[in-house]
Formats: structure tokens, C-alpha cells, sequence
């Protein structure tokens, strides 16, 4: 069997990493590399808020200390980003989605998510991927602060989906009954951005 393994697969192996959890097209990297559009926002903490709004019953805007008051959450997950690297066993460490839908209370008509983050850059996920257990709000990876680059203060991680889909500098959650394109999706990337499927673009 081994003659017929490629070469990502064997190095995977003399790793003593299952090959199975590296989606097609993507190489395994250490680093976390850094991409996004435009600068790297300033943030001030003591106006900084985040905002749940939209298809909910009661709309919340909590400043940062009350958002890393509510019980925290840490997973352990791989990454996979549509320029085709993939980091394994990446820790985040944050709130998930079940404790602000306590407070907001979403509506039976919030089936779709649009995040939206500093500089009018947004993102859209269905209501169930935020809503997986390895999903999260996050303010922290590998046991430290998030670092300006990668979103701090707070960034959206959706690992079921290319990575572009968890926002950067995460100002808000909006509810919608109907799906809205993102930022990149608008730009003709994948609305569903499955990796397992390569649905990298939409052309």
C-alpha cells in the first residue's frame, strides 16, 4: 500500500499523523500564517463592545470584560485556509454560541449568521455551523492572547469551513432569516466553503 501514498501522505505518516484529516488540495504547515485584507485595526477596549442583533428577542451589547465573564470554552481543532495550508491541533479559547443564544434568544426565523468585524469587513456562515460544538468566539489561541494579526481582540472560529469564514477583529453577530454574502463571497469566493469539497470559488 505504501507505493501507492503520495508524498504529503508519507511525511504525514513519519509524523505519526492520520492522513485522513488533510483535506484535498491543502499542505500541512507549523506556522499560522498571516492573511487578510486591508490594515490591522487599532482597538481601544474601553469602547470596545460586541453586539448580537437581528433575528433575536433581546439585542445585547457587551463591553470586553462582560464577554470573557460568561463560561469560557476551549477547543482543539485543525484549520484549513482556501491559499491551501492547513495547521493541525490549533487550541482557541473564547465563548461559544450556546451562552449568548441564552441571553439574545433567537427567533425561529434566525437560520443564517453575517459576523461583522472592524472596517466593514463581514462573513457568512448557516446558524448550525456557529452552533457546532467546535465553533467559537474566541480571544485567545494556543494558550495566549490573540495577536493583532490573527483578530485580537476577538475573532469568530468556524473550522467546519475555509478559514476566511472566521472573522478577524469580531465587532458583532447578526441573526438573518436569510442568507447575505460576505465580504470575500462577494468577490466570488464559495458561499458554503466546504474544504472537503474544494468549494474554494464560486467560478
Amino acid at each position: 500500500m505504501s507505493l501507492f501514498r503520495s508524498k504529503a501522505e508519507q511525511k504525514l505518516i513519519d509524523k505519526g499523523l492520520d492522513p485522513a484529516r488533510l483535506p484535498p488540495g491543502q499542505y500541512l504547515t507549523e506556522k499560522w500564517p498571516v492573511l487578510h485584507a486591508g490594515s490591522v485595526p487599532q482597538t481601544d477596549l474601553a469602547t470596545w463592545d460586541f453586539k448580537v442583533f437581528g433575528e433575536v428577542e433581546q439585542p445585547i451589547a457587551l463591553r470586553y470584560d462582560e464577554l470573557q465573564a460568561l463560561p469560557t470554552t476551549e477547543i482543539t481543532t485543525d484549520i484549513h485556509c482556501v491559499t491551501r495550508w492547513s495547521r493541525f491541533g490549533m487550541s482557541f479559547e473564547g465563548v461559544h454560541w450556546r451562552e449568548l443564544a441564552k441571553l439574545v434568544r433567537p427567533k425561529p426565523t434566525a437560520c443564517f449568521v453575517l459576523a461583522h468585524s472592524e472596517q466593514g469587513f463581514t462573513a457568512n456562515v448557516p446558524l448550525a455551523a456557529l452552533e457546532d460544538d467546535n465553533s467559537l468566539i474566541a480571544w485567545s489561541a494556543d494558550g495566549e492572547p490573540l495577536e493583532p494579526d490573527h483578530g485580537w481582540p476577538l475573532r469568530l472560529v468556524v473550522p467546519s469551513r475555509y478559514f476566511w469564514k472566521s472573522a478577524k477583529w469580531l465587532r458583532g453577530i447578526e441573526l438573518l432569516a436569510a442568507d447575505q454574502p460576505g465580504f470575500w463571497e462577494r468577490y466570488g469566493y464559495h458561499n458554503d466553503a466546504d474544504y472537503w469539497k474544494e468549494q474554494r470559488y464560486s467560478f
